[in-house]
């Protein structure tokens, strides 16, 4: 994590994003790695910053986000040093905006490549090693196949670690939540790891026979993870019993709702609902599943996250702004508020106060826009240079 500053500065001349409005040409202190003051402020000593009428946004914080397993494998059984992977990721957010990262990590035993357990743990204290010199706040969010039967184990050390900050609860067997379609999750499997067909049947067994057991697995993670006070989501929600399930675990994030009534139905159980920014952008789900947007004009979408890409999180907000769904503010709520609600991070996600300095100033428009300068905790850890 980047080390506070004491630095006082003063950021001018900017159109600063609040939960309720957006206040044009106005002034912020950060001081110590906080928000200071908003307007009128003791300038004395101050280092003047001129964002020449820029958006002045809170750091993006993003709840899932997969890219860390692509840096450490980025084709098929090839892989790069943790090390390098955990750099390279932070460096990646950090130039999307996005000041707070779950880096998501699959512990699918089943599955091949880095989802494998023991790689899957060696990636998360490479990342946990990492945080400590990141350019933005990196966490660890671990996805736990509940068909797995010996995650639990690695997961419980890693808790007790400290090193996980969010737990969801997944379940790939065929036939239900993102593969309801069977041979769509053969085509998968076969594409992304280039499976024989018969070892492709090999795991869709091993899924089928392990799910057996799978609700005490679940049970007992859930209450060591409350225990360390590490929120809990669901994945893939298809119904509403699975939703009233995942809520008597503890569960407060309902992870990519398949169909709308589910996303009803977990905003009427007090879940926070997140959905994918690249659904927003291509206006699909690359599983089949329901439009991202349909969630946003019913009114039951919570959080954005970046799925698969840190580089549509901000495009995706700045889009539903530009085709009238949502004011600023309510857009950027879905990648700063909400989440940071979600994930009990009371310290940050709005431009206020006593909050972390971690914010964004936003350069050109639409799916040309771009974070131009980027503070974390008051340290400036970005800025683009002209040339």
């Amino acid at each position: 994590m980047t080390s506070l500053t004491t630095k006082r500065q003063l950021l001018t001349n900017a159109r600063i994003i609040l939960e309720d409005r957006v206040e044009e040409q106005a002034d912020l202190l950060i001081e110590n790695g906080i928000i200071a003051t908003l307007g009128p402020a003791d300038t004395q000593g101050v280092e003047r910053i001129d964002l020449q009428g820029c958006l002045l946004a809170p750091g993006l914080i993003d709840l899932h986000c997969d890219a860390l397993e692509k840096e450490a494998e980025p084709r098929p059984n090839v892989y790069f040093p943790f090390q390098l992977a955990a750099t390279l990721a932070d460096k990646r957010n950090a130039v999307a905006g996005i000041t707070t990262v779950y880096h998501a990590l699959s512990f699918a035993n089943h599955e091949l490549g880095v989802r494998n357990n023991a790689v899957a743990a060696d990636l998360a204290r490479a990342m946990a090693a990492h945080r400590g010199v990141g350019m933005v706040d990196n966490r660890v969010h671990a996805r736990y196949e509940v068909t797995d039967e010996t995650a639990p184990e690695i997961l419980n050390a890693l808790l007790a670690e400290g090193i996980v900050q969010l737990l969801s609860f997944m379940d790939h067997s065929p036939g239900q939540g993102q593969f309801r379609d069977v041979e769509a999750y053969r085509n998968y499997l076969a594409k992304t790891y280039k499976t024989s067909a018969d070892d492709v049947e090999a795991i869709l067994d091993q899924k089928r026979a392990a799910a057996r057991g799978a609700m005490a697995r679940m049970e007992q993670l859930a209450g060591n993870a409350r225990r360390q006070g590490v929120p809990l989501a669901s994945h893939d929600d298809d119904s509403t019993e699975k939703v009233a399930v995942l809520k008597g675990l503890g569960a407060r994030i309902s992870e990519f709702p398949v169909n709308l009534d589910t996303a009803v139905a977990a905003r009427k159980a007090g879940l926070s609902t997140l959905f994918g920014a690249p659904n927003i952008l291509r206006n699909a789900s690359q599983s089949g599943n329901m439009k991202a947007l349909d969630a946003v004009t019913a009114g039951v979408a919570d959080c954005l996250c970046s799925d698969y890409s840190p580089a549509a999180l901000l495009p995706a907000v700045l889009r539903l702004v530009d085709d009238d769904h949502l004011s600023l503010p309510q857009a950027f709520a879905l990648v700063t508020r909400n989440p940071a609600q979600a994930a009990q991070l009371d310290d940050r996600g709005v431009i206020a106060k006593g909050k972390r300095a971690d914010l964004i100033a936003i350069e050109g428009s639409g799916l040309a826009a771009r974070a131009g300068r980027v503070w974390s905790r008051g340290q400036e850890v970005l800025r683009w240079q002209a040339h």
